[in-house]
């Protein structure tokens, strides 16, 4: 690509992966028909469109439209799962499979983003709790359905947002009320419960961290709409940031804006919210916000909601890199979130890792094109990116295939924002 120019336009943002996900793995808990719109043609939707397929499912997707419809009621109760190992979402189908199969098998190395260790065992305890069992037959994980589920209660050690789904999807299964309690609470975790809501559940408290779930209710069809992704209008809000552009992003849900906000405001961008749109027209220079406490470094600090998420923490690193002063990143989240650092400074930015956990960007250095690799994460990708596309000259952003699986059109849309930018094989 080559960058260097300021963006300005308007775009309208896909649907949350992390949202569409789960509602796909929950639609195997009805035999109703499921309409869902605004589904983004990305890599993990087709995995679990094609596995559906070999499940015996009908499903229709219209890719232009956005509108897919699953019918599950044509699986036959005799057949075997063996999830897709390429997402970690697959996780999230265990549950309607033991219902609906009896079994399930999960590959040991479950894969998603190489951000560190992200352990397996939250999960086998939500089966083994609903009355599953749980072992392994050679490089296998097999869960089985024993018919002596019953309602559970479970208090997490760490507000997971896929052992909270799993929790719930499970609790689902058993009659009476179940409870969890240190449930995450993320936008796309509320997502998932008013998906199902509309199915016909009855789940109380979501978007707290104590969520009750009434089992045992049959689920029916329904026609949901997903809602804009929060982490895609954050992204492009960055990139009118980075380039000194003013750019404006559909949002249906400004109402989780305000930390996302003020972190925005700790480099001297400010964010506006008008008539369902949301704008950031870029300072003159970006630059990082002294604190009323002079001896201590500005921090952004990532960990699960009502915090900044860890998915959007390294598009604010590209901002730190930019912006005049210094900032203390912390990813409370991912062990190996922050590695990835040292690619930055094949373009010039000064960086310092202090652990795992906390780096230091010290910004507003000059910034020289150059050729990065990015790991398999998603938002890394994306911020590497976002750093080519403010400096002048040519770039080139390696293994930046992680975008696909959460964006379908982002190279699409940045080019509509006036970047030069396209993909090479």
């Amino acid at each position: 690509m080559r960058g260097g120019k300021p963006l300005t336009g308007r775009i309208e943002p896909s649907a949350n992966k992390n949202a569409v996900l789960p509602v796909l793995c929950a639609t195997l808990l009805s035999d109703g028909p499921i309409t869902l719109r605004n589904v983004p043609e990305i890599t993990d939707v087709l995995r679990i469109v094609d596995f559906f397929g070999e499940l015996g499912s009908t499903v229709k997707w219209d890719k232009q439209a956005k509108v897919l419809e699953i019918d599950h009621s044509t699986i036959a109760p005799n057949g075997k799962a063996r999830l897709p190992q390429a997402m970690r979402a697959s996780i999230m189908m265990i549950p309607g499979l033991l219902v609906r199969l009896g079994e399930a098998r999960l590959e040991h190395e479950v894969k998603g983003c190489t951000l560190g260790a992200r352990e397996i065992d939250p999960h086998v305890a939500v089966f083994r709790a609903f009355g599953a069992e749980v072992g392994e037959s050679g490089h296998e994980i097999v869960f089985r359905a024993t018919g002596k589920g019953e309602a559970a209660r479970m208090w997490l050690e760490y507000a997971s947002v896929t052992t909270t789904e799993n929790f719930i999807l499970s609790a689902l299964t058993v009659k009476g009320t179940s409870q969890i309690v240190n449930a995450a609470c993320e936008p796309h975790v509320q997502e998932m419960c008013a998906f199902l809501e509309l199915l016909g559940a009855r789940i109380v408290g979501k978007g707290t961290s104590m969520v009750s779930i009434e089992g045992g209710t049959r689920l029916g069809g329904g026609d949901y709409t997903f809602s804009d992704d929060f982490h895609e209008v954050a992204t492009f809000l960055a990139l009118a940031a980075v380039t000194g552009g003013d750019i404006q992003v559909r949002n249906d849900h400004p109402e989780h804006f305000d930390l996302i906000d003020r972190t925005f405001e700790k480099f001297g961008a400010h964010v506006r919210h008008e008539n369902g749109w949301s704008r950031l027209e870029a300072p003159a220079r970006l630059k990082v916000e002294e604190n009323f406490t002079s001896h201590l470094i500005t921090k952004v600090e990532a960990a699960p909601w009502p915090y900044i998420p860890a998915d959007l923490l390294p598009i604010f690193i590209a901002l730190g890199v930019k912006a005049e002063g210094s900032v203390m990143f912390w990813n409370k989240v991912y062990e190996g979130g922050l590695t990835w650092h040292t690619e930055l400074s094949l373009f010039g930015a000064h960086t310092l890792l202090c652990d795992p956990h906390r780096l230091i960007t010290f910004g507003g250095d000059r910034l020289a094109p150059g050729t990065v690799t990015s790991p398999y994460i998603i938002r890394v990708a994306i911020a590497l990116l976002m750093v080519a596309s403010s400096i002048e000259g040519e770039s080139t952003i390696l293994d930046a295939d992680p975008i696909r699986r959460a964006h379908p059109n982002f190279v699409d849309n940045f080019v509509s924002l006036g970047a030069e930018v396209q993909w090479t094989d």
